[in-house]
């Protein structure tokens, strides 16, 4: 039978143990795969937005001033669940044996899904005890320590007489408020106390340090309180110096993927915390922790050395390979368009090299290895463009895929990565985008990339009879691209087939069709089809190799109409049996059925400059307009009825 709220309160409040430990174990069997969302009132509340939106086309928000506060009259069974929260925060102070502390843990891990509950563990002393007892030491000032740790009685849980002493919760399954305090130093040069207690703890003491640290996760997650406090704790340095403890180990991987997480969520949610981190060292210290994660070798200069033979990646370390992949793309991003200097450009480099190891690795699982591709790509999209020439530095007799002498097995798995993306279709701005910006970025600067990607996505026309979005190739998705509703997507997908045409307007037209370019032609003022010298400035970048027809392409080149990128079917003259003056009049009355739908704002009518822009065509036409409109008066003159005779006698 399952208990009550208030009985499990009552029981915790009484301090009665076993009792605690047997509700918890129901309760926590109860809802183990339980996120508490009302689903009916969340369905009636979207409804009611989305009605008001149509109404109004309109939305406002307000924030909510205290998302954590939050209470629904429609679930009252939300006040137990704070209540039964903030019970447990002080009830896993004290002194309790592995087991119980790992079902109260698990039981707030539980209560802290629901973001309208947070209250009670978004507390600063809620946060200290949930890092203590996952293996975090905060460093604070004693002052703080004794506001920020005082319960309802006044009582502080830890008193420090020195400035930055660690504050900690013990990480061992028994432990008692003394025990809560340790000393941050050395000990005269013996190994940190810190690392020597995670080294003697069993399983039942890291199964609690990790069910505390998986709480506390999604506290820092699904509350924006809990993200400010846990910056004025300085929470991000402890887990920092952890996550440095755990890459110093010698075992293949850190074993801590959720302290990994938690860097992860404090880099993502607070924009400021990214660059404290890089400026701890943070690229060098996690591009370490990659290396070991990926037991990697290293030959000479910046290759890595590759067994195929070897078998995949496990999933538990793929999954912190993941975690340190964002956490590394959070702290690079901002600083992709900085000019690196010679250390930095060494670092990244160093880290490129590795990446194109991640890359090159295989994985348990089909969808684990499309992540950690996918987290790849996002990080080498923002590293320096000077610093990728390392993704093709490998020797190219140990190549499966090489051309022109050079190792292109990197390159390959970015083109299959982006064709399986084109394949999928779906959120494509998020998925496609930086493997396109990739690619094009890298194409520019590297002409063997370029060469290598040209062959795969555009190789010599052959098939002149379907039009090139039709095409079922790379070539054709790309092409589709063009035309998509979303901007991002469209400029990306036709920049990248612009750049292996060498940003040559003749052969970007002969790939995809004068329709299909005219949107980045017009963007970059290339509609006349000459190029204009300031936004040309990879120029010097490229050969000056020329554009080899095949024999197919030769024959029917006369016969393809520039617009659609194909051979059409003949068609009628629509104009054949007439005369000259007919023909005449037949374009004065199209032009003037143009001007009138222009005058009526209903088209604007624009031609090509003579910088190859488009611009509004002002008064281009206004001479047969106005010979027309003359016409036009003199037509109905005559048919105006005859005067009487009293008005000729006036006249």
């Amino acid at each position: 039978m399952m208990p009550d709220m208030e009985q499990i309160i009552g029981s915790i409040l009484q301090g009665d143990q076993d009792s605690v430990q047997h509700h918890l174990h129901s309760y926590n069997t109860r809802y183990a795969d339980c996120f508490f969302c009302n689903r009916e009132e969340q369905e009636r509340k979207q409804q009611q937005e989305l009605e008001e939106f149509r109404k109004n086309k309109t939305r406002e928000f307000v924030p909510d001033p205290d998302p954590d506060m939050d209470s629904d009259d429609d679930e009252p069974d939300l006040l137990f669940r704070q209540r039964l929260a903030a019970a447990l925060i002080s009830f896993i102070s004290g002194q309790l044996q592995s087991s119980l502390l790992r079902v109260c843990l698990h039981t707030l891990r539980i209560l802290s899904r629901d973001s309208r509950g947070l209250a009670p563990m978004a507390t600063y002393r809620a946060l200290i005890t949930l890092a203590g007892l996952g293996g975090i030491r905060l460093h604070l000032p004693c002052q703080q320590q004794q506001e920020t740790t005082a319960d309802d009685s006044g009582r502080t849980c830890c008193q420090t007489t020195e400035d930055a002493t660690p504050l900690v919760a013990c990480a061992t399954g028994t432990h008692s408020s003394d025990q809560a305090c340790c000393n941050g130093g050395n000990g005269g040069g013996k190994k940190d106390i810190w690392e020597e207690k995670e080294e003697e703890m069993d399983e039942d003491e890291k199964m609690c340090q990790k069910e505390a640290m998986k709480a506390l996760c999604n506290v820092i997650y699904n509350s924006p309180r809990a993200q400010e406090r846990a910056a004025e704790l300085r929470l991000l340095q402890g887990v920092w110096e952890s996550v440095k403890i755990d890459i110093n180990r010698r075992e293949q991987g850190t074993g801590q993927f959720y302290r990994l997480r938690l860097l992860f969520l404090l880099t993502a949610l607070r924009p400021e915390l990214r660059l404290q981190l890089w400026q701890e060292q943070g690229v060098s210290v996690l591009t370490k922790a990659l290396e070991r994660c990926l037991a990697v070798r290293w030959a000479e200069g910046y290759e890595v050395l590759s067994d195929v033979t070897g078998a995949p990646v496990s999933t538990e370390i793929a999954q912190e390979v993941i975690e340190i992949l964002k956490t590394l793309f959070n702290i690079t991003h901002k600083f992709n368009r900085q000019e690196p200097d010679e250390e930095d450009a060494a670092q990244y480099r160093h880290l490129a090299a590795v990446l194109r190891h991640c890359l090159l690795l295989s994985y348990d699982g089909e969808d684990t290895s499309e992540d950690i591709q996918r987290h790849t790509v996002n990080i080498l999209s923002a590293l320096p463009l000077k610093c990728l020439d390392v993704l093709l530095s490998a020797h190219a007799h140990k190549a499966s895929h090489e051309w022109e002498g050079v190792n292109m097995d990197c390159v390959h798995t970015l083109l299959c990565f982006m064709e399986r993306r084109l394949t999928r279709g779906d959120k494509l701005k998020e998925k496609l985008i930086p493997v396109l910006n990739l690619l094009t970025e890298s194409s520019r600067v590297h002409r063997e990339t370029r060469h290598y990607l040209r062959q795969k996505i555009l190789p010599p026309l052959r098939d002149v009879a379907i039009r090139p979005e039709q095409d079922p190739t790379v070539r054709g998705q790309l092409v589709r691209l063009m035309t998509h509703v979303d901007t991002d997507v469209k400029h990306c997908a036709a920049e990248l087939l612009f750049v292996l045409c060498k940003e040559n307007v003749s052969r970007f037209v002969k790939y995809t069709g004068y329709g299909n370019a005219a949107g980045l032609l017009a963007a970059r003022g290339l509609l006349s089809g000459r190029r204009n010298s300031g936004d040309f400035q990879y120029a010097s970048q490229y050969s000056s190799d020329s554009d080899s027809d095949t024999e197919e392409y030769r024959e029917a080149k006369a016969r393809i109409n520039l617009v659609t990128g194909r051979v059409e079917a003949e068609q009628p003259d629509p104009m054949e049996g007439m005369t000259e003056e007919e023909k005449e009049e037949e374009a004065c009355r199209l032009i003037s059925m143009i001007n009138r739908l222009s005058q009526n704002q209903i088209i604007q009518p624009v031609g090509v400059t003579v910088d190859g822009r488009f611009a509004p065509l002002c008064n281009q036409i206004s001479g047969c307009t106005l010979q027309e409109d003359d016409e036009g008066e003199e037509e109905n003159m005559d048919m105006m009825p005859e005067g009487t005779d009293e008005d000729k006698r006036m006249e």
